[in-house]
């Protein structure tokens, strides 16, 4: 049986990618991350315990329930900041 004939491989043409290097990301995180977070969630909190503990008359008398969520977006800021802190 005769030997079948051997191909020569194609040379790639396509130019080769550049690759920088990954510059470092900071590690820390910057300086008022923190105190901004813990404001956020310290005034959510205090925002609903207001509301609760004056029966639903305060902090803002006019919005009624609604001043349950004003004090949880305070804390779900305090969250989505808690997620940058390193």
């Amino acid at each position: 049986m005769p030997k079948s004939r051997l191909r020569k491989k194609k040379k790639d043409n396509r130019p080769e990618l550049v690759t920088h290097e990954a510059t470092p990301q900071e590690l820390e995180s910057p300086s008022w991350l923190a105190p901004t977070m813990i404001a956020n969630f310290l005034i959510g909190l205090v925002w609903i315990v207001t509301f609760y503990v004056s029966q639903t008359q305060y902090p803002i008398p006019n919005i009624g329930a609604w001043n349950m969520v004003v004090g949880f977006a305070f804390i779900g800021v305090g969250f989505s900041l808690a997620t940058r802190w390193r």
